[in-house]
């Protein structure tokens, strides 16, 4: 694997650890939003990565009767999912959005996984840094090989 390759997989993971943040960030942010544009509350989202390779037989065969080499590795959001666990309720009859028995429904956020996937994100981002520096460090090492 060529030093770029190997800077290339981890530029992938980055940007799937940024665009994982974001949808963190998105959740905590709504976690009091109890009226969406679609009328209810806000559902929690999760953003699922999945590798950029296709290790379909597909492919394998493919590859081998055209000689082709697209071997391409890394991550990517492949899409972002809802959480289908049921509304959290509550009792507030004074809300806008309180029912005719004052139940509020409120959305299916917790911080505390949010925040515990966020510090998950947040090494996983780190420890793409640290092999991209790596990598970087490698390089400049061998052009002083040279002299």
């Amino acid at each position: 694997m060529s030093i770029f390759k190997t800077i290339n997989t981890s530029a992938s993971g980055l940007t799937a650890q940024r665009m994982r943040l974001d949808v963190i960030s998105d959740n905590i942010a709504n976690v009091n939003t109890t009226r969406t544009e679609d009328g209810g509350p806000y559902r929690r989202k999760e953003a699922v990565l999945q590798s950029k390779e296709d290790d379909s037989f597909q492919r394998f065969l493919r590859n081998s009767m055209n000689k082709q080499k697209t071997h391409q590795p890394g991550v990517r959001v492949s899409h972002i999912d809802e959480d289908q666990s049921p509304f959290l309720e509550k009792y507030q009859p004074d809300h806008p959005d309180a029912d005719e028995n004052g139940i509020v429904q409120k959305p299916n956020v917790n911080i505390v996984t949010e925040m515990t996937n966020m510090i998950s994100a947040n090494r996983a981002y780190e420890a793409n840094i640290t092999s991209i520096n790596t990598a970087k460090s490698m390089a400049m090492r061998s052009l002083e090989i040279g002299r």
